[in-house]
């Protein structure tokens, strides 16, 4: 079969800006879904783009400490949250600890603080939070992240009883779920 030049010219002059068109618009569309379903106080700067997004599954981990405005009442206090993080494939790409601290597999590293929080629509969930990177280290899918969104929380909660003198400084493990959404700079 024969292909006549003028139409294989145009193709492969076209092939490439089809391709270019469309990983934009799949950009435009991960873009929008992070950013749709979540308060205005959760949306990211300007200027970003979305470069991952992750499940996590883990735990919330809590010490009992007694309250600093009464030493005679105790708390349930978050100390740290351990989590491994999954792909859209279901594969373990990285984990998720205190700090807060997501480390990839690749040895890439974002370290976050907490820029705003939301209460999450599942009212026994924990917040829906956006944090903004205080450090990043080595050359990996972290290395450039700006910025991250935490969403679709499920469980996680302190619990409201449990903790009291006979509990001091014990801890407790709560499972939660959620998405990770990461943004960097856009070039």
């Amino acid at each position: 079969m024969k292909i006549n030049n003028k139409f294989r010219y145009k193709y492969f002059v076209l092939l490439p800006l089809l391709v270019t068109q469309a990983g934009l618009a799949q950009n435009q569309q991960q873009k929008l879904i992070s950013q749709l379903n979540v308060p205005e106080n959760l949306k990211v700067p300007t200027g970003q783009t979305l470069v991952l997004k992750v499940s996590a599954k883990g735990t919330q981990i809590y010490q009992c400490q007694a309250k600093v405005d009464n030493l005679y009442e105790f708390e349930w206090i978050f100390k740290a949250p351990q989590a491994y993080l999954f792909d859209n494939k279901g594969q373990k790409i990285g984990k998720h600890y205190a700090g807060p601290t997501w480390e990839a597999n690749d040895g890439s590293k974002v370290i976050g603080q907490v820029k705003s929080r939301a209460n999450s629509p599942n009212q026994s969930a924990i917040p829906w939070l956006l944090l903004e990177a205080k450090s990043n280290e080595g050359n990996g899918i972290f290395s450039k992240v700006k910025y991250i969104q935490r969403v679709n929380t499920v469980g996680g909660k302190a619990p409201t009883r449990g903790c009291d003198i006979t509990h001091r400084n014990s801890q407790l493990s709560v499972s939660y779920s959620s998405n990770y959404y990461f943004y960097k700079a856009v070039p």
